[in-house]
């Protein structure tokens, strides 16, 4: 007979995974490339993203399946909400999110589950890690203001086109998912006014991006420096407004029910991230190391502006895995081995919108079959608009 584990012990299993990821003496241990490299992501991830984005992100996808109605969610985000403010809000969230491929999939699971389309949804999960205005400054500052202006251009129009295919796709599907009530459901009743929860969201909202809140390059982006300097008085300030809001307006069993929905986002999420990185780091290893597939041999065949460096960038890109910010020095030491600038663009297209990584939790939430269109979709569009832009920049 099978048995199951505990939520006690399922929780004490994922604490010691990240515990053994976060302490891994990888300096110790007697192997090198690209074993190595593998274990060395998988600490730096548990290091720098765990704690700081997958933990708030898992707290705001559970309040988004628990606080927000469900009448809303389709209002704006369902099958016959407004295309126009469905969309539109979808492209233009990576802006103030600026979260990474793996950070998005908590939020992206929370909406679609309370019913968002398909087509909204993925539009919001390829924008949210794409559209980062310091990673697009940077671009412009560090690699030349076309190829800033091409991303960013490219990454709020492949948020709309990617939306609307996956909808128009699976839209027999979607229609059927809505009809039959697959989707998440919970209490409805509203407790709070519309101001409490715009406060108490935006509280969350407002951790997660401060406390991500990325240094800036050396040379200017003043703004941008002094909020690097406050970020944690700023996330202080937002914690303690967050922990007046949580006693004054909400209940002992509301408050129970967020924190179980986070538990189900973390038990579904986490130990897929941790594999995916783990692989992705045997692989392809980390900025500047190598794994199996050796950089030079990277370097050589995205050379040009062919059909076929373009599509080597965007599958490379696709399954390695950057953290925020780190495409563009990796980019800068590629153009430096001989990169053309069409697969330039098609790796700042694909690389920080999927991962592989990313891609074994998306197939958790949506399947194998949509999972793998999205991953087409984004490797196709991206290998066109480096085609593109490379025979213009040329």
């Amino acid at each position: 007979m099978k048995t199951r584990l505990s939520e006690p012990a399922k929780l004490l299993l994922m604490l010691s995974l990240f515990l053994f990821s976060f302490y891994l003496p990888v300096d110790w241990l007697p192997f090198r490339n690209p074993v190595y490299e593998a274990f060395a992501l998988l600490k730096w991830y548990a290091r720098e993203h765990v704690l700081l984005c997958l933990v708030p992100a898992f707290f705001i996808a559970g309040a988004i399946s628990v606080f927000v109605s469900q009448a809303a969610v389709l209002k704006y985000f369902g099958g016959r909400a407004n295309k126009w403010l469905a969309y539109g809000v979808a492209s233009v969230s990576g802006s103030v999110l600026a979260v990474c491929s793996c950070t998005v999939l908590p939020l992206f699971s929370g909406i679609y589950r309370r019913g968002a389309g398909l087509g909204p949804a993925t539009a919001f999960l390829y924008s949210g890690p794409a559209i980062n205005v310091l990673a697009i400054i940077m671009t412009a500052r560090i690699l030349g203001w076309r190829l800033g202006l091409a991303r960013a251009v490219g990454a709020v129009l492949f948020s709309v086109v990617i939306g609307l295919l996956m909808h128009l796709i699976f839209l027999k599907e979607e229609q059927h998912r809505h009809q039959a009530g697959d989707l998440f459901t919970g209490d409805e009743t509203e407790r709070r006014s519309l101001r409490q929860e715009t406060l108490y969201f935006a509280a969350l909202v407002g951790i997660l991006v401060f406390a991500n809140w990325s240094k800036p390059p050396a040379a200017g982006l003043g703004p941008w420096a002094v909020v690097f300097q406050l970020k944690w008085f700023i996330t202080g300030l937002l914690g303690l407004a967050l922990l007046a809001m949580l006693k004054a307006w909400f209940a002992k069993e509301e408050l129970t029910g967020w924190i179980q929905a986070a538990w189900t986002f973390a038990k579904q999420i986490f130990p897929l991230l941790l594999a995916g990185v783990l692989v992705s780091g045997l692989l392809l290893g980390r900025p500047g190391h190598e794994g199996l597939i050796p950089s030079r041999f990277v370097a050589a065949l995205v050379g040009g502006n062919s059909f076929f460096a373009n599509l080597f960038a965007s599958i490379v890109a696709a399954f390695m895995y950057f953290a925020t910010l780190t495409e563009v020095p990796i980019l800068q030491g590629l153009i430096g081995s001989g990169m053309g600038q069409g697969p330039a663009l098609a790796l700042l297209l694909a690389g920080p919108a999927l991962s592989l990584p990313s891609m074994l939790v998306l197939r958790s939430v949506l399947g194998t079959k949509k999972t793998v269109v999205y991953v087409l979709l984004v490797i196709g569009l991206s290998t066109l608009a480096g085609m593109l832009f490379g025979a213009l920049a040329g």
